[in-house]
């Protein structure tokens, strides 16, 4: 893995936001957000490099872990700690050649079977969704439920990152069945006050994963 740690918050922000999303990323990782990840669809490459760039300027003096989606050169040429890969994108075993053993990386599983594959390519995180609902993102599959976003953690040793529909509110049912941590996007990146928001739900998972253990 990454020098710097996988936290249980990953905050996602889109590169498309320009300053009004770097100020909501800076606001996050003021107020102890762990993990930002850059989405990037349909912008440049150069947009995406520029503003994974600055989001690397955050997160770095405050020892955050700046992922970027989907594309590993990107990643490496901004100097982000991780690169988040769905099933469109470069394969997780090619992509950790590329990226070496020290860069962290993240696959997508709705299921056990995907889960373990993804797992024995590499890699060091899952993200599973969407839990519930979401309108952040068009063209979702059907919502997961925390049953079986469960059933995916219970397959995996690596930790299982809830995303879709996450609130506060739900963070200690996703984490009773298993989940190490929950993404956000419009619950952080939305919000009138994003560093509020942001400490929220980092004392609601603090509070489900002392309890979990």
């Amino acid at each position: 893995m990454s020098a710097r740690a996988l936290g249980p918050l990953h905050v996602l922000t889109d590169a498309r936001g320009g300053r009004a999303a770097l100020d909501a990323v800076a606001a996050a990782v003021s107020a102890g957000a762990p993990v930002v990840q850059v989405r990037a669809k349909d912008c440049t490459d150069r947009v995406l490099h520029d503003f994974a760039r600055r989001v690397v300027e955050i997160c770095a003096p405050a020892g955050a872990t700046c992922l970027v989606n989907d594309r590993v050169d990107v990643a490496l040429a901004v100097g982000a700690d991780g690169t988040h890969l769905g099933a469109e994108d470069l394969p997780l075993d090619a992509a950790r050649r590329v990226a070496g053993p020290g860069h962290l990386l993240g696959g997508t599983a709705r299921d056990p079977e995907r889960a373990a594959a993804l797992v024995a390519q590499g890699a060091d995180y899952l993200g599973v969704g969407p839990a519930w609902p979401t309108t952040t993102k068009t063209g979702l599959p059907d919502a997961l439920g925390a049953a079986r976003i469960g059933a995916v953690a219970a397959a995996v040793a690596v930790p299982v990152i809830a995303i879709g529909g996450v609130t506060a509110d739900r963070v200690a049912e996703l984490v009773a069945v298993g989940a190490a941590g929950v993404a956000v996007v419009s619950a952080v990146s939305a919000a009138p006050d994003p560093a509020a928001a942001t400490r929220e739900l980092l004392d609601a998972l603090a509070r489900a994963l002392a309890g979990s253990r």
